[in-house]
C-alpha cells in the first residue's frame, strides 16, 4: 500500500469535555441532497469546525480539528480541511474561514511531501512568500498570533512549544519523514530562533496507531531497525509499525521526554465521550460506509482515541483506502502562541 499523505447553536465547548463547539446542521444527509442544504446553512452562517483544544504551555494551545462542523460532503463529510484532495474548493473555503475565525488570524500551511525539511514560517511571511507552496514537513515560528498547521489523515502531527522563548512548531512524522529525521530538523530549526531543547514541550496529534498501521514485513524490520522496538502485528494479522511510538523515540533523543511530553489522550477520550450520542457524528457514521454504521458500535470497537483508523471522529487514508473509497479529507493540527 503506497505511504499515507497526508450565532450558530453550539453542541459543545472548551472545558472537561474538551470540545469547542460547531454549528448545528441537523437533519442533513452526508451525500446526496446534503450539499445544496450545507450551502444553504453557510449562506446565513459561517462553518465552525469543532475543535479539541490542548494547552501545551503556557500561552500556547494546540487544536485538532474533527470531521464535524463543516461545509464538506460526501467523502470528504463534514469539515475537509485539505484543498488538495477533491473536495468542493468552496467547501474547503468555508471550513478554513470558519477555523481561520476561531483562531483569530489566517493559518500557515506548508506543501507536505514526507521529507525532513523544516522552515521558518515568520521570515517567510515576512517576505511575503506563501508557504504552502514550499515543499516542507516542518515549520517553525516566534511570531505571536501566527498559528502553524499540519495536515493529517494518518500520519502524525506533533507540535511543539518553548514558551520562554516564544518559539511554537510543527512537523509532519509519517514514517517517511520519521525515518528521514523530521523530528530532529524541527527542534534544530526552533534553536536557531532561541529555543531551548531542555524547555521544549511536545504533544502527539492523532494517527494511525500501531495495532492497525500494516506495512508488511521489509518495512517493518527497516523501521524497526531505525526505531527499535516499535515493529508490531496489526489487528490484521500482519507486520506493522508503531510511529507514534517512534516519534516518542526521536524526542527523546532531542531531550525532550517525560513531562515535557503532554498527553493529547485524555482530552481527547473525553471529546469522544462527550461525542457519543452527537447527532452529526451518528448520521456520518450511518452514511460513510467506513465501519458499522451504528456510532454506539464503531465507538464501542474503538481502542484508541487518538487511532485516525479508530475513532470516527478523525479523517483516515488507511480506512478508506480498506473501505474501497477513492477519497477522504484531511484534518489539521494547529498551535499558536497567544
Amino acid at each position: 500500500m503506497a505511504e499515507m499523505d497526508d450565532s450558530p447553536e453550539t453542541r459543545g465547548v472548551s472545558g472537561a469535555a474538551g470540545v469547542d463547539g460547531a454549528a448545528d446542521a441537523a437533519g442533513m444527509a452526508v451525500g446526496g441532497s446534503a450539499q445544496d442544504s450545507r450551502d444553504d446553512l453557510l449562506a446565513s452562517e459561517p462553518a465552525v469546525p469543532v475543535t479539541i483544544p490542548i494547552d501545551l504551555a503556557p500561552g500556547v494551545t494546540v487544536r485538532f480539528t474533527t470531521r464535524l462542523g463543516g461545509a464538506s460532503t460526501g467523502d470528504w463529510a463534514y469539515c475537509n480541511m485539505g484543498s488538495k484532495v477533491g473536495d468542493d474548493p468552496a467547501h474547503v473555503a468555508a471550513n478554513m474561514k470558519g477555523l481561520e475565525h476561531l483562531l483569530g488570524a489566517p493559518v500557515r500551511l506548508v506543501h507536505q511531501v514526507h521529507s525532513a525539511r523544516a522552515i521558518d514560517a515568520g521570515r517567510a511571511a515576512a517576505d511575503g512568500i506563501d508557504t504552502y507552496t514550499v515543499d516542507a514537513d516542518a515549520q517553525v515560528t516566534a511570531e505571536a498570533g501566527m498559528p502553524l498547521g499540519i495536515f493529517g489523515a494518518d500520519c502524525l502531527p506533533v507540535m511543539y512549544a518553548d514558551a520562554d522563548a516564544g518559539v511554537i512548531a510543527a512537523s509532519h512524522c509519517g514514517r517517511r519523514g520519521l525515518e528521514r529525521g523530521v523530528v530532529h530538523s524541527c527542534v534544530e530549526r526552533m534553536t536557531e530562533l532561541g529555543a531551548d531543547r531542555s524547555r521544549i514541550r511536545a504533544v502527539l496529534g492523532p494517527c494511525i496507531c500501531g495495532d492497525c498501521y500494516e506495512v508488511g514485513d521489509e518495512i517493518a524490520r527497516a523501521f524497526d531497525a531505525r526505531f527499535p522496538g516499535t515493529a508490531t502485528v496489526t489487528r490484521f494479522g500482519g507486520a506493522g509499525i508503531d510511529i507514534a511510538a517512534a516519534a516518542l523515540q526521536a524526542l527523546a533523543a532531542e531531550g525532550i521526554d517525560g513531562g515535557r511530553i503532554v498527553s493529547a489522550e485524555p482530552r481527547v477520550l473525553a471529546a469522544t465521550q462527550y461525542l457519543e450520542e452527537d447527532e452529526e457524528l451518528a448520521r456520518l457514521c450511518a452514511a460513510d460506509d467506513e465501519g458499522d454504521p451504528a456510532l454506539g458500535e464503531r465507538l464501542g470497537a474503538m481502542k484508541h482515541g487518538l487511532c485516525t483508523l479508530e475513532n470516527p471522529l478523525w479523517y483516515s487514508h488507511r480506512r478508506a483506502f480498506l473501505s474501497h473509497k477513492e477519497h477522504e479529507g484531511r484534518f489539521l493540527a494547529v498551535i499558536v502562541r497567544r
